[in-house]
């Protein structure tokens, strides 16, 4: 266990400069974390509350959605340990919650309680979708990027060359997070349906597969080495491991965590689990193949 403050929420792993990036609270700072020794190198104060990280590519930057300041701060990361540069503050809209880089770079935001999308390429918001109504979890395969949200349940997947909308598809009683798998599937934690739920998004969304998890489903990685993917059970304490090389999701692990694990991160390189307890304060370090996975 990592003491790294009051509610940790949002976690990045970086396997090139071997980096796990934590957001926290009260104050809050982006608290960066080997991902090998799990020490502390640094902390960096961040201008408001984040809740989600997302790495931009391997390597970086972070890209760290300020919910409180409405804007995205990217944190560029070189050396080891890890040198950091935050990059000027770019506003996007009312409380952003998560954000996507797509192939070509273009990054999508979600902002939250504006009920809009915003397109940034480099340091400029080249476009305003306005289509949603409280966008959640992003994640992005190639230049498709994924958009739940968490009023109207659904998925909506957006084109991030062309700046289109591919459409949109009903994803449960309550997705909140998502992630994208090496076979181009995005794939949600349907928190209030108590079910993983795996989508096709080209050349428009389309449900594929879904299997039942009970307690809650909220924070979900992928590991692309092992094909693997981890969801956190805030209901349960605990995070269960898929095999996703399949049609879909098979069970292979359930691993008890610290309560209330609402992130987590994986690192591709070991495998190695980060899991964010926010009632504890603590970063929860978990080598799987340790506990039979």
């Amino acid at each position: 266990m990592v003491p790294v403050g009051a509610r940790p929420e949002g976690v990045a792993v970086d396997q090139v400069t071997r980096t796990v990036a934590v957001a926290t609270h009260d104050p809050d700072e982006l608290v960066l974390i080997d991902a090998d020794s799990a020490a502390i190198v640094s902390r960096t104060p961040l201008p408001g509350s984040a809740r989600h990280l997302e790495l931009a590519a391997p390597g970086g930057p972070i890209l760290v959605p300020v919910e409180t300041d409405n804007a995205l701060v990217r944190v560029e990361l070189t050396g080891k340990p890890p040198q950091l540069k935050v990059l000027p503050a770019i506003v996007t809209g009312t409380s952003p919650h998560d954000a996507a880089a797509a192939s070509n770079g273009t990054v999508l935001v979600g902002n939250e309680l504006g009920g809009t999308v915003s397109v940034l390429r480099g340091d400029r918001i080249v476009k305003v979708f306005t289509d949603r109504v409280q966008p959640a979890g992003l994640a992005a395969f190639g230049t498709a990027v994924g958009v739940l949200d968490a009023r109207t349940n659904t998925l909506t997947v957006y084109d991030a060359d062309k700046l289109s909308i591919l459409g949109s598809i009903p994803a449960g009683a309550g997705p909140t997070h998502l992630v994208a798998d090496r076979h181009g599937h995005m794939i949600a934690a349907d928190t209030r349906g108590d079910t993983i739920r795996v989508f096709d998004p080209l050349p428009t969304p389309h449900e594929v597969a879904d299997v039942a998890q009970p307690g809650a489903p909220y924070g979900i990685a992928y590991d692309p080495v092992r094909d693997r993917l981890w969801v956190a059970s805030s209901g349960t304490n605990e995070v269960v491991g898929y095999n996703v090389s399949g049609p879909a999701p098979s069970e292979l692990q359930r691993i008890p965590t610290v309560q209330n694990p609402y992130s987590l991160g994986v690192d591709p390189t070991t495998g190695r689990l980060f899991v964010a307890g926010v009632t504890g304060g603590v970063l929860q370090v978990i080598d799987p193949a340790e506990t039979g996975g």
